[in-house]
């Protein structure tokens, strides 16, 4: 169940979007595709480390080559196109570094250092802030792992920060770079709009970057659901299949706690995606409106999914516990029985005990062979000890009889 093709989408409904295969490189994880060599004259320097690229992106298509950081800034203020600089696993040195090349205002890049932020989109002056939360659902084990991504959506710039192993920002980027992309469908409007000399749009090209990377961050939610959707099912399976002998409320307690952290990913990804579909967010491109709506609308359905799955497993808990409860009951009411049994057997028991006594206490008594016992002597003696022994036991069979211990 576990993908073994980290590039499928899991839309349903909507159709399924095929992204196109590309030897494209991971940002700093992947050997760069000859396309994206490194020039031999911009050497990676110490500070670029955390750099997965830098690239410089022009009327749709990538300049070959890295730009070192000490000239991004340079060449984003005067291309017609954008740089793109990706930073993967940064310290707060290295995101402080590529802020100060391009002006970043100081609360976002907190919190592109810090992580571990909610979903968001914030607008400061001119720049773009966007936080998106990929998942990858390892189904063998039924765990989300959650990453997180930061964006800077500038003019003529974009920053991202990648916290965490996602490939998203390898797909986008390898979509640009290979020129063949879905990405940014109105990108080829904005080449044709400048072409007649309205290059407008062309300074919102970035939006083009910020679309496909929440485009494939809602497909990875989709592909999640998928597995989660399976798991859940096979969970109802066992619950209400068994034959009530195991205990599976340790699986589905684990299973909700993972959708809670999924929960936690995608439902405040739903306001920023809807300002986005509603074209009010200053600096992105409004003719991207309609592709984000469509994003929203898988949102959503996302969000529709990981609450019904939700409160399904809560009632597969439900009906579980009461399975085991009831098992339990059954478990205590045969104990009981046992218990009751093991109570009248010590009776019998002890009254049998008792009977067996009187003879063993009086033949005790006579086998102690004192001197003075005028009664040996006698010629009734034995008869009568037999008699008191017969009557005895016969008085404590009755009683016993009649209180019911025998």
């Amino acid at each position: 169940m576990t993908a073994n093709d980290p590039a499928r989408s899991a839309r349903d409904a909507g159709g399924t979007r095929s992204l196109p295969s590309h030897e494209a490189r991971d940002e700093g994880l992947v050997r760069p595709t000859p396309a994206e060599e490194r020039d031999s004259e911009h050497p990676p320097r110490a500070g670029d480390t955390a750099i997965g690229d830098c690239g410089l992106y022009e009327d749709g298509h990538r300049r070959p080559g890295r730009i070192p950081l000490d000239e991004a800034g340079d060449v984003a203020r005067t291309t017609s196109g954008f740089v793109w600089i990706g930073l993967q696993q940064p310290t707060a040195k290295d995101v402080v570094a590529v802020a100060d090349k391009f002006g970043l205002p100081p609360l976002a890049v907190e919190d592109a250092v810090k992580a571990h932020q909610r979903p968001k989109l914030e607008v400061y002056d001119d720049v773009v802030f966007a936080v998106l939360k990929p998942v990858h659902y390892v189904d063998h084990e039924e765990v989300v792992n959650v990453s997180e991504i930061a964006l800077f959506l500038g003019a003529r710039y974009v920053v991202t920060v990648r916290h965490g192993q996602s490939d998203v920002l390898r797909r986008v980027r390898s979509e640009l770079d290979s020129g063949d992309s879905e990405l940014l469908a109105h990108g080829r409007r904005v080449r044709s709009e400048l072409d007649r000399g309205n290059s407008e749009l062309l300074a919102h090209a970035p939006t083009g970057v910020l679309y496909r990377a929440a485009d494939l961050v809602v497909d990875g939610y989709e592909e999640a659901i998928t597995y989660i959707n399976e798991d859940v099912d096979e969970i109802e399976s066992q619950v209400f299949g068994s034959n009530g002998d195991d205990d599976h409320s340790e699986r589905i307690y684990k299973l909700k706690r993972e959708i809670a952290e999924f929960r936690r990913a995608v439902l405040p990804l739903a306001s920023p995606l809807y300002r986005l579909a509603d074209g009010s967010v200053p600096g992105v491109d409004k003719a991207a409106a309609p592709y984000f709506r469509d994003v929203h609308d898988h949102v959503l359905r996302a969000v529709d999914a990981i609450e019904g799955h939700d409160r399904l497993l809560s009632d597969v808990l439900q009906a579980d516990l009461s399975r085991v409860a009831a098992r339990q009951a059954q478990v205590a009411v045969r104990q009981n029985e046992i218990a009751v049994q093991q109570n009248e057997d010590m009776r019998k028991i002890s009254a049998w005990a008792a009977i067996a006594l009187v003879p063993t206490a009086i033949a005790g008594i006579y086998g102690m062979n004192f001197d003075n016992m005028p009664e040996l002597a006698w010629k009734y003696g034995y008869f009568l000890i037999i008699g008191v022994i017969i009557g005895v036991c016969l008085a404590l069979y009755r009683l016993f009889r009649r209180n019911g211990w025998l």
